[in-house]
């Protein structure tokens, strides 16, 4: 088995591999190929193993990431996934061997992790197996990674508004999101509903821009949910979840 990557030629007819079991994420998987086909023109690339499974890396050139970091000349990686059956079988190092490759002429690569395995981000543990280190830290758990293959660049950090996240929309839930993740606009869709049809005071915010992403308050921009001004998770929250946080 080898790896493809997607191109404008066959983005439309590849799958994308984090949401091919799900068919509720139809939107949301549209959404996500669109901004796929506007990123792939600014050298992002999605290395994909060539089977129907969720084993692939999606990065990109640092000053084109949607996140509030500031890492000028490295790699951005968005998402590193290796699940189900074919887990421990070598792919997930021959990804990162790949990005690595592609980073000679960078002065690395960054990536958001996290001290405790968490959803959604890359597993630290591996990537510091792999030779990545702690570069900077951004409250409440986040950590930023890098990989350097130029000794003597400087090391990436959050953007200071990252550091400490809090928005001030008032008393309620505040949901952020971009179509970076083919999730997310479904589940944040099933949000502003939930609001609508139970009254609950849950506000949604599209990051639509890159510059959006940039001046966000939290270290992922992709999906974060603020109670009541203060940040209080990047997981994608059930329509469940939601309404027990609202109600709370």
């Amino acid at each position: 088995m080898g790896f493809i990557e997607l191109s404008t030629t066959n983005l439309a007819s590849e799958h994308i591999c984090c949401a091919i079991s799900d068919k509720r994420e139809e939107s949301g998987l549209s959404q996500k190929k669109a901004w796929l086909n506007e990123r792939l023109s600014e050298g992002l690339t999605f290395r994909k193993l060539d089977q129907r499974g969720k084993v692939f890396i999606e990065y990109l050139p640092a000053e084109k990431a949607w996140a509030p970091v500031d890492a000028p000349g490295y790699l951005y990686i968005n998402c590193l996934w290796v699940s189900g059956s074919f887990k421990g079988k070598g792919y997930g190092k021959e990804l990162i061997s790949s990005c690595i490759a592609d980073a000679g002429d960078c002065s690395g690569i960054v990536a958001l992790s996290s001290a405790k395995k968490r959803p959604f981000l890359s597993d630290g543990k591996f990537l510091k197996q792999a030779g990545f280190t702690i570069c900077d830290e951004a409250n409440p758990y986040f950590e930023l990674l890098v990989f350097k293959t130029n000794p003597s660049a400087p090391d990436p950090q959050f953007l200071n508004q990252a550091k400490n996240p809090i928005v001030n929309f008032g008393p309620g839930l505040d949901l952020f999101y971009t179509a970076q993740c083919p999730f997310a606009p479904d589940y944040a869709g099933i949000a502003a509903n939930l609001a609508s049809e139970k009254g609950l005071n849950i506000r949604i915010h599209h990051i639509d821009t890159r510059e959006k992403a940039v001046q966000h308050t939290a270290a992922w921009s992709t999906y974060s949910l603020f109670k009541d001004g203060h940040f209080h998770t990047h997981e994608i929250q059930t329509a469940a979840k939601l309404e027990a946080l609202a109600r709370s």
